[in-house]
């Protein structure tokens, strides 16, 4: 961890929740099931079942302690409390536009539910960082690996 906060929508902890319980509760009983009977057929050197699912076991436990130690460390933060909805802060859906009048909509959220396909940046972005308590109407510059960019803020909004 890096020592700075673990921010998370209340969205967020929940996908990271349902994630966990998942491959708690669905995943990895049925991968024990099928090590057991695997196990039972006698040579494990050569079984296919047994060796794959050891591996994705190791995986999936793996995957649980990095989800757990991430929800103990989150703090949830509600973006639709923000009191002051002039600014960007972080949950805020923001609309911005380039240097070619190219639109583009984020949404500024935890490092754990970052998609950037989907819209969604993490509070740690360079982009993020050049957003966080712009208003609408202020222009922004990003320093990019492919380069400087310029943005102008069009819309702010939060759910």
């Amino acid at each position: 961890m890096t020592g700075r906060p673990n921010y998370i929508t209340p969205s967020g902890l929940a996908r990271m929740r349902a994630r966990y319980q998942a491959l708690l509760g669905v995943e990895r009983p049925k991968l024990v099931e099928t090590i057991s009977w695997a196990a039972g057929n006698g040579d494990r050197s050569e079984n296919g079942d047994y060796i794959y699912g050891r591996k994705r076991l190791r995986e999936i436990d793996r995957e649980l302690g990095h989800l757990s130690r991430r929800m103990k460390a989150a703090q949830v933060v509600d973006p639709a409390a923000q009191t002051d909805r002039t600014r960007v802060y972080f949950g805020a859906t923001v609309t911005i536009v380039d240097e070619q009048d190219r639109e583009r909509v984020v949404t500024l959220v935890g490092q754990d539910e970052a998609d950037a396909s989907d819209g969604r940046i993490s509070w740690h972005s360079p982009l993020a960082y050049a957003l966080k308590g712009a208003g609408i109407g202020d222009s922004r510059r990003v320093d990019l690996p492919a380069g400087s960019c310029d943005y102008e803020i069009v819309a702010i909004a939060y759910p």
